[in-house]
């Protein structure tokens, strides 16, 4: 069963795209905690976070760096951070 951020992916839920690679998708949260509050997930669906080959999860990281400094660049904001919830 496709979760809802492999339907958003395949663009059966719609999304406000920030950026996106082969590997990951960046889009803005639908219920944000600030003004650019953005969602970086891979493209591939997996049931827990840290289940994801190494590499991936490392290249998610790189991959945030870059959406994070877009976001420094273009919003007023005194920092940018990363988060992973537990839910």
């Amino acid at each position: 069963m496709s979760t809802i951020f492999s339907r958003i992916v395949a663009g059966e839920i719609p999304s406000y795209k920030i950026y996106e690679d082969d590997r990951y998708y960046a889009f803005l949260d639908i219920h944000p905690l600030a003004k650019g509050h953005t969602l970086v997930i891979p493209k591939i669906e997996e049931d827990y976070l840290f289940d994801l080959e190494d590499d991936l999860l490392g290249g998610m990281m790189v991959f945030a760096k870059k959406v994070a400094r877009a976001i420094d660049k273009t919003m007023d904001c005194k920092r940018v951070g990363v988060a992973v919830l537990g839910l």
